[in-house]
């Protein structure tokens, strides 16, 4: 019994206060799209209207550690709600094909001999560029980016009759 005293003696108490009104919070809760902004969310109306008392209680509440809280409220106190709910987002790289190396491999992309294979593109772009680019950036960029797709004529028999294709390429309707 001595230990549960002395670790609510220890529990930190909240030294903050919330800008928002706990109508403003209760709505925003109830119209927040991901959990990233309604955890944020729960937590602040849980301080607001006072059902959290402790910062301990708190952390058992949302099942987050109390240093994660601790750096939530500290962005709150920074910034408000918005610097509270704001996603950071890496950075992007910057691309490997781009500017004058993307205009000459739409054009050669686009002219009747093109590119028969995604690694053709890759040989082309080390030989011209002296770029290094894994495949897989090649085909993602050329499929989807560029929406192009390869020259490759379909397979043709040998022991097909040129005559008979000319002559059904005619009658068909």
């Amino acid at each position: 019994m001595e230990i549960k005293i002395l670790e609510e003696a220890m529990a930190r108490p909240f030294n903050l206060e919330i800008h928002e009104s706990a109508e403003y919070l209760s709505k925003s809760l109830k119209n927040a799209r991901t959990a990233f902004e309604k955890e944020r969310l729960q937590m602040l109306w849980w301080i607001k209207t006072e059902q959290v008392r402790q910062h301990k209680e708190l952390s058992r509440f949302l099942g987050r550690d109390g240093s994660t809280l601790t750096r939530w409220l500290q962005r709150y106190r920074k910034g408000g709600l918005s610097k509270l709910l704001e996603v950071k987002a890496a950075p992007e790289a910057s691309p490997l094909i781009q500017g004058e190396m993307l205009k000459k491999l739409v054009s050669k992309l686009e002219s009747p001999e093109g590119f028969s294979s995604y690694g053709q593109i890759v040989e082309w772009l080390e030989q011209e560029w002296n770029v290094q680019v894994k495949y897989k950036t090649v085909y993602s960029l050329v499929r989807y980016r560029l929406g192009a797709k390869l020259k490759v004529p379909r397979p043709i028999s040998s022991s097909q009759d040129e005559q008979a294709v000319s002559l059904f390429k005619k009658t068909f309707p």
